[in-house]
């Protein structure tokens, strides 16, 4: 009808898909970094739990000789990281919360959270700090105690 406004058309699916396009390029920016940042702590406990099981090399062939087993070092080990990501998990809960109660508020067709997403989060912050200390601290566990105490 006017000569200045040509008439444009899309389909409705193209226009959604639009719509939703950054959202789903910051989901994979977000996926990309939660792993690398996961990658790295991962790192950073590897290298704590090889230092702590280093520093306690002595106390560890001294329980061993008194007739520790095994898995009272894990125990031993494993309660300080333990403990440490509990209280991580119950400080970033209400943080994590808060941030995805307002991203998602803005979207027209909004879900609620649900808190198995919080209960499969700490599961697996649980298992990956098992796994990365357990390594270390089985590892100090079946090293000789002789060795340990050759210079006491």
């Amino acid at each position: 009808m006017n000569p200045a406004y040509p008439f444009e058309y899309q389909f409705l699916d193209e226009s959604y898909d639009a719509m939703y396009k950054a959202e789903q390029r910051t989901g994979e920016l977000f996926n990309y970094f939660a792993f690398i940042a996961i990658f790295i702590s991962c790192l950073g406990l590897f290298g704590l739990a090889a230092y702590t099981a280093e520093l306690r090399t002595k106390e560890i062939g001294v329980r061993k000789v008194l007739g520790a087993s095994v898995s009272s070092i894990l125990l031993l080990f494993s309660t300080d990281y333990i403990k440490l990501v509990l209280i991580a998990f119950v400080i970033a809960t209400p943080c994590a919360y808060f941030l995805m109660y307002t991203w998602l508020k803005d979207f027209a067709y909004r879900t609620s959270i649900s808190p198995t997403v919080f209960v499969l989060a700490i599961v697996c912050s649980l298992a990956i700090t098992l796994l990365t200390v357990g390594y270390q601290s089985v590892k100090a566990a079946i090293a000789n105690p002789v060795d340990s105490l050759r210079s006491e």
